[in-house]
């Protein structure tokens, strides 16, 4: 299993809903700050990507990053900071 942030930016139409339904799917997820979440799944940061841009309208931007190991944070609630320690 890999854990990946992933951070959006929706410009025009701004459809969180659909997005967030599909982030949540995975099962097994975090949203520490407004446009961030961690997630951990079987899949690889490309096949990430790619479910959820379907979602997404074409001036709309992703970024799937793969999380290792190490991670500091700062206002972060007890429940999300214990959901990194476990999971990262």
């Amino acid at each position: 299993m890999s854990v990946y942030q992933i951070n959006y930016d929706l410009r025009k139409q701004k459809d969180y809903s659909s997005l967030i339904e599909r982030i949540k799917s995975y099962g097994t997820w975090c949203h520490p700050l407004e446009s961030v979440w961690i997630i951990v799944t079987n899949q690889t940061a490309p096949q990430v990507r790619d479910y959820l841009t379907t979602v997404m309208d074409r001036d709309d931007g992703i970024l799937v990053t793969r999380l290792q190991g190490e991670a500091a944070w700062y206002g972060l609630s007890n429940e999300v900071s214990q959901w990194i320690q476990s999971n990262l």
